[in-house]
């Protein structure tokens, strides 16, 4: 198991992407706090973990990841539970589309809160121990959304735009306490929140949580020879980027 003796901390984990990834770190081997703030969803993730049977440790802690107080108690119980948290995967998302001028300032505002200020206080709080340590790895899920313009996906694009921004300023901050830093930026996938916010769009081409759990894996189990800041990943039938 490639994470045995790890321990990892995701947000947003009680669906979609979040849970997908929590249930491939199980598998691999890593303990996990996971954090949502729906607690029924949270509870049956940790429930799916548990019945994997692969002796991982697993803490469900519902959490509001844009209160900065809420995310430094969630640290801090994993901390106390593990040791120490070895990876973290900032996955919490919020998305509302619609033309910039019927965006009232509600939308926009949470937008930002839920995928760029929640990473500002993840970061934050695990940092210490990670730069204390000389180790650590910081998974950040953004968005193609966050490397091209989409039209009504202005406060999306925003906020992705400033994930990538804020993961490669944080790769070249932390490379000397080697604390590698990622962004994965997939397209279209089938999730909820995909369904809520574009419920007309035809998603039979979508990737699937597994396929970006898969992709976050590989990046948490990069040899430390190498690595990479931004991962792109694309519905096949898409273009290329770039």
């Amino acid at each position: 198991m490639f994470l045995r003796g790890k321990s990892a901390l995701v947000t947003g984990a009680g669906r979609g992407i979040g849970r997908a990834i929590a249930m491939a770190f199980a598998e691999a081997g890593c303990d996990l706090c996971i954090c949502s703030r729906t607690k029924t969803e949270l509870e049956a993730t940790r429930e799916a973990i548990l019945a994997l049977r692969t002796s991982t440790r697993v803490i469900a802690i519902p959490c509001d990841v844009a209160d900065a107080d809420q995310v430094r108690r969630v640290v801090a119980q994993a901390q106390a539970e593990f040791g120490k948290i070895d990876i973290l995967v900032n996955n919490a998302g919020y998305a509302a589309f619609k033309p910039f001028w019927e965006m009232d300032f509600a939308a926009w505002q949470k937008t930002l809160d839920v995928n760029l200020n929640s990473m500002f206080h993840c970061i934050q709080a695990v940092l210490p121990d990670m730069m204390e340590r000389r180790s650590g790895r910081i998974i950040n899920v953004s968005s193609v959304t966050g490397l091209k313009p989409i039209e009504n996906q202005s406060a999306y694009c925003a906020a992705k735009h400033a994930v990538n921004g804020l993961t490669k300023s944080l790769a070249l901050e932390l490379r000397d306490y080697q604390i590698a830093v990622h962004a994965l930026c997939p397209g279209g996938v089938a999730t909820r929140m995909t369904e809520e916010a574009m419920p007309d769009r035809d998603k039979a081409d979508f990737m699937q949580p597994e396929d970006i759990a898969h992709a976050a894996l590989f990046l948490a189990t990069m040899s430390p020879q190498m690595t990479t800041d931004i991962l792109p990943l694309r519905r096949f039938a898409s273009t290329p980027l770039g």
